[in-house]
């Protein structure tokens, strides 16, 4: 029967060259019926049992493909990693930001499982109606000190928001563990809140940082699909979904507490708290206005690479 299998999946199977699991694009109820039409009568289920002995899996979509090939990709890896090393060698410092999965705060289900007599009980259906608010985590990640501040939002993830997260940390942590740097290297996404075409985050770092510190900020953008690649995400923002996996984030009490008792092995420490502030969405930054920041663009991708300097 095994050998019947084969022949009939050999022209539909894929499969992973290193692993050796194989998959098909045929469902058991089909294969048990072409079997049973060569005479061997058996239930899907039993065919299912005999491809998972023959190396096959059920298996997902996986967004892997890019239409779009961005031909300075390589390149653009290649100069955060010499300005990352530049500014760790001048002992200066070197963050990664980004914002977190929005999150509903209420009585919803939250994804993963956790060690429990019997399962907590949430609604049926997430509707934002019956929530009690959202939560916008921004998380600000020092790569040498392996520590990051994460800001709870309330509001919106907007640039402003974005460049208060990261002026509120340098003014309650950054400056106390950098004392004397004047200037400061930042990882980002290409897109979002801190997006390389955001003007608003430009301006927000100009008025809300750079100034107000005396604070020069370089900015480099990872390219476009890349954002796994940003350090805040998967040394920081991976360990917070797994401690919270499987637990209804209830209130904001509970997000905070989550965030901010998240720790590894290697030594990972993050700090929390919630902003209350209103931050609108919407808001325009005008030419006049860009005309006035003090932006510096590098040679290197200097849509992706920039230097912000204090007035």
């Amino acid at each position: 029967m095994i050998e019947a299998i084969g022949r009939l999946m050999e022209h539909d199977t894929a499969g992973d060259p290193v692993s050796g699991i194989k998959w098909t694009r045929r469902t058991t109820e089909k294969v048990a019926t072409e079997l049973a039409s060569a005479g061997i009568e058996v239930c899907p289920n039993t065919v299912a049992k005999l491809l998972k002995g023959l190396g096959y899996r059920l298996r997902s979509n996986a967004k892997k493909l890019n239409r779009q090939k961005d031909p300075g990709r390589d390149a653009q890896f290649a100069y955060i990693a010499a300005m990352r090393e530049a500014f760790t060698k001048a002992g200066l410092p070197v963050v990664s930001v980004d914002a977190k999965h929005r999150e509903m705060v209420g009585e919803f289900k939250n994804p993963g499982t956790t060690w429990a007599k019997e399962p907590a009980l949430v609604l049926d259906h997430d509707f934002l109606s019956d929530a009690t608010g959202v939560a916008l985590p921004y998380g600000v990640y020092d790569l040498a000190a392996n520590e990051a501040c994460v800001s709870v939002g309330t509001s919106h993830d907007t640039p402003v928001f974005a460049a208060d997260n990261l002026a509120r940390w340098w003014d309650c942590h950054g400056r106390a563990r950098y004392p004397g740097a004047t200037e400061m290297l930042v990882l980002a996404d290409s897109g979002g809140s801190n997006g390389a075409r955001c003007k608003a985050w430009k301006y927000g770092l100009q008025h809300r940082l750079c100034d107000p510190y005396g604070l020069t900020v370089t900015v480099c953008h990872y390219p476009s699909g890349a954002s796994k690649y940003n350090p805040v995400e998967h040394r920081a923002f991976s360990e917070i979904s797994k401690n919270w996996a499987g637990k209804p984030l209830r209130d904001y009490e509970t997000v905070v507490n989550y965030i901010s008792t998240t720790r590894t092995k290697t030594g990972l420490r993050v700090d929390a708290h919630l902003v209350w502030a209103d931050y609108p969405t919407g808001v325009k930054v005008s030419a006049k206005e860009m005309k006035d920041l003090s932006v510096r663009q590098h040679d290197t991708q200097p849509s992706r690479n920039y230097t912000i300097s204090p007035r």
